[in-house]
């Protein structure tokens, strides 16, 4: 069992897209209708706050999933900032995770979500949740490998920071996907000095996790390295 739950909202008003421009950390304009997309809503700091699968239905009308445990956080942050825009949010239920063409989406039918946090983790598909707000960067998940992240689009909250870091430095430690014997660690916690848990799954022989670390790190731990998908197994610095 788990105890991952998610809240779908829906936003909707002319105001809708040109609000989630300057929010989220992907291009909302060009973002295709009917894909869901995750993406971040982060602090000043260019670290994430908020953790969003986004899905554009046309222009001024979205559907936008968070954990259940952002949930409220969210709603707040979003009539806080949107009070003066032409929308509104409204929370729509509880939904459910399933993985389709290696992407998630949501559905209101009961899915296994024990079995859905495996095949993410496995995927490479970084997630947030109350845990894990304002301690990871976007490039850091390599969320701009998985579209969730666009470095040539106007201002939004953070992008000064993640801009600099982007153009100007490269991470010292990002996503790596691995697996282990025993529990399960907690979201956050350190497995090294350099090796920090993001997300993590009990499996039948052990666990698998999603860990920002330095690679040399890892290979003073007693874990196997596992493949993430071709598209995450880039560099995540900015080509030169």
């Amino acid at each position: 069992m788990s105890n991952l739950a998610f809240s779908s909202f829906t936003l909707n008003g002319v105001d809708a897209q040109k609000f989630l421009q300057g929010q989220v950390t992907l291009h909302v304009e060009r973002l295709e209708e009917n894909v869901t997309r995750y993406t971040a809503i982060c602090d000043l700091k260019g670290r994430i706050h908020f953790g969003l699968w986004l899905t554009k239905l046309n222009p001024e009308s979205f559907v936008i999933v968070t954990t259940q445990d952002q949930a409220e956080e969210f709603a707040k942050h979003i009539k806080k900032f949107g009070a003066f825009s032409k929308m509104k949010l409204e929370e729509a239920g509880q939904v459910f995770p399933t993985l389709q063409d290696d992407l998630t989406t949501f559905t209101a039918e009961t899915t296994d979500v024990a079995a859905w946090q495996v095949q993410a983790i496995e995927q490479g598909q970084a997630f947030i949740t109350q845990a894990t707000e304002h301690v990871f960067q976007p490039q850091e998940l390599r969320l701009h490998q998985r579209e969730g992240v666009h470095y040539d689009k106007g201002c939004y909250l953070g992008q000064e920071v993640i801009a600099r870091l982007w153009f100007k430095a490269k991470p010292k430690a990002w996503l790596h996907a691995i697996s282990g014997t025993g529990t399960a660690p907690e979201q956050t916690a350190q497995l090294h000095d350099h090796v920090q848990v993001v997300n993590s799954a009990a499996t039948a022989n052990g666990y698998v996790a999603l860990v920002v670390a330095r690679p040399e790190a890892l290979e003073s731990l007693d874990v196997t390295v596992l493949a993430l998908p071709e598209a995450l197994n880039g560099d995540v610095a900015r080509p030169v």
